[in-house]
């Protein structure tokens, strides 16, 4: 599923960019916020996620919420794999041999590295479903993906959260 055409920058308002990435905003869990505090903690996809509130202070009530969690890519440690890898032909040290799965594992406050399929891609953005869906961009071009390809990324600090209306 493709949303409208890919703004020319990588958000040109939080409003614009949550309302284009909504299709494919996380479904979880979002707790108290504590006073003061720019983070949201959300949990989704079995993980609890530290995110840069994008949305403003004490807009999102705790409870049920859909997210869009996006992060710029952190290229030194991102590659689409090859179709060996894929299909479990890889004797990669990081693929072992096996096919790949999805996975997600949090690094720090805000840092996290996974694997899993690309859901959407354009020049310097990829939606990708590695245990939840995360808006992945630099700001140049990354490398060719398509939908279905699989990847390995690790993000920069910090993941940033918006907050889709209930």
């Amino acid at each position: 599923m493709n949303p409208a055409p890919e703004p020319r920058s990588l958000e040109t308002s939080e409003t614009e960019f949550a309302r284009y990435y909504a299709p494919y905003a996380a479904s979880g869990l979002l707790y108290p916020q504590r006073e003061g505090s720019p983070l949201l903690e959300f949990s989704a996809g079995g993980r609890v996620l530290y995110l840069f509130d994008r949305c403003g202070p004490y807009a999102a009530p705790p409870g049920e919420a859909r997210v869009v969690v996006h992060a710029i890519l952190d290229l030194a440690h991102t590659e689409v794999l090859s179709q060996g890898e894929v299909l479990g032909q890889g004797g990669g040290e990081q693929s072992g041999g096996k096919a790949p799965e999805e996975s997600l594992q949090v690094c720090g406050v805000s840092v996290v590295e996974g694997c899993g399929t690309v859901q959407y891609a354009s020049r310097r953005t990829w939606v990708v479903q590695a245990r939840l869906p995360f808006v992945l961009s630099d700001f140049g071009p990354l490398p060719p993906a398509e939908v279905g390809s699989w990847v390995r990324f690790r993000t920069l600090a910090p993941l940033h959260g918006f907050v889709l209306e209930r």
